[in-house]
């Protein structure tokens, strides 16, 4: 995006702009016909600039909610941006921390630097891209948020003067996604010196755990279901090793390993009544012997992240599945156990098996007017399939 036409879209004209070119898309115009109607008033620099923001805000739905409809984006950095439920999860244990003061180095587009302003928090954002300085200035601004933003090298930043100092290091290069913490910017040297003071980073949810500094808390966070991102809490805001934070409809749920006994406490067993699938957040954290035993309950496989219990109580930690029947695992004896109870629409949950859902269904050619659900996985190390029910 152009900085000038974005600053230019900040002004009366062109949010009037912007306002006309929302309506014109929410009445359903075709994208020609958009363009050609605010063309007779625009640029088509500004015109792009324009409808840019109203096809971002339509996007960002879904991470920020209706909210999106004030904010403004560019595309990298919506990608990168925190999820709203997330972002204020965050805030909330800064918050609880007693943190006054905080700079965000790489704030983007300013999802996290909102949420932190909302929460009463003092911040400064720093970002190397002068576009995504201005857009978050200009989220701040929408909202009505008080703070700081601009455009510096985060690497060479004096953090000492705030509580907390916050990073969400870029984790794209020319050629695409990432994996390697060398290649983030800033690389992880800077995100491991960072660490030696209060600090939380955002990094991918695939971190190893052996890659996290010692006294450093990990913690893993899902949104309804998604694995969404990891964080890193050092210095006065860790407070255990290993952390899985669970945000659903019914708020928000937290495990450590403090709560884990331990695979050997747990151990393997039977198949009982019910079966459980932990959280992605669990499963990253290596809580899932938590998990089982909330449950009271144990592990199907020493190397499967399926729990299995006798009991069926609630835990926001994995979803439960009550235990109908075992079927066959092998697959022409399976097609003729759901054919003879009639399933013609199959949901398959698996791990641990070499198999991938999509081509056994179509492989399975089910007609009939039942719906029903089979896990697929691996007990004792032989494959085996149950016919469950969601609880």
């Amino acid at each position: 995006m152009d900085l000038d036409a974005f600053h230019w879209l900040l002004t009366d004209d062109g949010q009037a702009l912007l306002a006309t070119a929302t309506a014109l898309v929410a009445g359903g115009d075709d994208e020609l016909a958009v363009q050609t109607a605010l063309r007779r008033t625009a640029t088509p620099d500004r015109v792009a600039a324009a409808l840019t923001q109203v096809t971002l805000r339509r996007r960002a739905e879904v991470k920020l909610g209706e909210r999106a409809a004030l904010l403004y984006f560019t595309p990298d950095g919506l990608e990168q941006a925190t999820r709203a439920a997330v972002a204020r999860h965050r805030a909330g244990r800064l918050t609880a921390f007693a943190t006054r003061t905080l700079v965000d180095l790489g704030c983007g587009i300013g999802g996290d630097l909102l949420a932190a302003a909302e929460a009463g928090i003092t911040c400064v954002g720093i970002d190397l891209d002068p576009v995504r300085v201005a857009v978050a200035g200009a989220n701040l601004a929408a909202l009505g948020l008080p703070g700081a933003v601009s455009v510096a090298d985060a690497t060479r930043i004096d953090t000492s003067p705030f509580d907390v100092a916050f990073a969400d290091p870029a984790r794209r290069t020319g050629a695409g996604r990432t994996w390697s913490p060398d290649a983030w910017t800033p690389p992880w040297t800077f995100v491991e010196r960072l660490l030696a003071r209060d600090a939380c980073v955002k990094v991918a949810p695939g971190i190893p755990h052996d890659l996290v500094p010692e006294g450093v808390e990990a913690e893993w966070v899902s949104d309804r279901g998604e694995v969404k991102e990891a964080a890193l809490w050092s210095g006065s805001l860790a407070s255990t090793r290993r952390r899985a934070t669970v945000i659903g409809d019914g708020g928000l749920a937290t495990l450590t390993e403090d709560d884990d006994p331990g695979a050997a406490h747990v151990g393997v067993r039977d198949v009982g009544g019910y079966l459980y699938e932990p959280d992605g957040a669990v499963i990253r954290a290596g809580l899932v012997t938590a998990v089982a035993a909330a449950v009271g309950g144990g592990l199907v496989d020493e190397h499967i992240a399926y729990v299995t219990s006798d009991d069926s109580p609630r835990t926001p930690f994995a979803r439960g599945y009550r235990v109908l029947e075992e079927l066959p695992y092998r697959e022409k004896q399976l097609r003729a156990a759901l054919r003879e109870r009639g399933v013609g629409t199959l949901t398959i949950k698996k791990r641990g098996v070499d198999v991938v859902p999509e081509q056994l269904r179509k492989r399975l050619a089910l007609t009939g007017a039942a719906e029903a659900t089979i896990v697929l996985t691996r007990v004792a190390g032989r494959g085996a399939a149950y016919l469950v029910e969601p609880l």
